[in-house]
């Protein structure tokens, strides 16, 4: 075998770290052999050299199929000299028997060539477009709609945005009704939270300091997204009446931290908080 960085013997041992691994940083190109093969003998010299000619472009890992005829069965192999090229963990094209010099350089080539980024789905798209591009992001989940009118991930998103630019909260609760069951139903919930702190009028902030108006300013400030000071104006109203904090502050904390997420380091600090006072 030729002695090369770029051409590796591979066993069980060590191809998680060489093919899998390392296919992530460059091609793999796997070849199945062994001692009794004639095509292999001739088909290696060939491949060894490209791998030194083409100087890192790909790795050469060669496999023994009768030292490792697990690894041969993994990847199917009915027949030897038998060449995988290998992407990302993925085979991405092969081969089986002896080729021409010219086939062989055209397989690498391609094998080794750069890949054109992935086009982003619609949804991807749209996600993006979230944060720079409200408009065009609406734009984009409703295109989505128009083909699809019941797509989850559509409705949840054109919601999110709705309820970003504030004034559409009718076309969001509508938007989120259809969404109750499967992996959009989370980020759903969390924004039918948000709708329901949103139903209190967001009104100037009580001038009283007991609970009753410390309670009230803590609903004023969830229903404008003032989440952390409304949390403190709840925890307030409930150091002035703990029969507050047990039931309405407690209730519409609740809320808020299902909008800024019920495991957040927020929402943990102000769960203690309230426990801490109230038992």
């Amino acid at each position: 075998m030729t002695d090369s960085p770029w051409v590796v013997n591979v066993s069980a041992e060590n191809f998680d770290a060489v093919v899998v691994a390392g296919s992530r940083e460059r091609t793999v190109v796997v070849d199945f052999w062994a001692e009794w093969c004639g095509p292999c003998k001739r088909l290696a010299p060939m491949l060894e050299r490209l791998a030194v000619e083409m100087s890192g472009a790909f790795v050469l890992a060669k496999i023994n199929t009768d030292e490792n005829p697990e690894l041969a069965q993994a990847f199917d192999v009915s027949g030897i000299p038998a060449v995988y090229a290998i992407r990302d963990a993925k085979v991405v094209n092969g081969f089986t028997g002896v080729v021409p010099e010219d086939e062989l350089r055209a397989f690498l080539a391609d094998a080794t060539a750069p890949q054109a980024p992935a086009e982003p789905t619609p949804l991807e798209a749209a996600v993006e477009l979230e944060g720079r591009d409200p408009k065009a992001a609406s734009a984009a989940y409703r295109a989505m709609l128009v083909a699809e009118p019941t797509d989850p991930a559509a409705r949840v998103g054109l919601a999110r945005v709705l309820l970003a630019a504030r004034g559409n909260e009718a076309e969001a609760r509508e938007l989120l009704s259809g969404v109750e069951f499967g992996d959009f139903a989370p980020e759903a919930e969390r924004l039918g939270a948000m709708l329901a702190l949103r139903e209190h009028p967001a009104d100037p902030l009580p001038p009283g300091t007991d609970g009753a108006s410390c309670l009230e300013k803590g609903k004023v400030l969830a229903a404008r997204g003032a989440y952390e000071p409304a949390l403190e104006a709840l925890l307030e109203a409930a150091e002035h009446d703990r029969a507050l904090g047990r039931g309405p502050v407690r209730e519409l904390m609740l809320k808020v931290f299902a909008v800024i997420g019920a495991q957040s380091d927020t929402s943990n600090l102000y769960r203690r908080k309230l426990q801490a006072l109230l038992y």
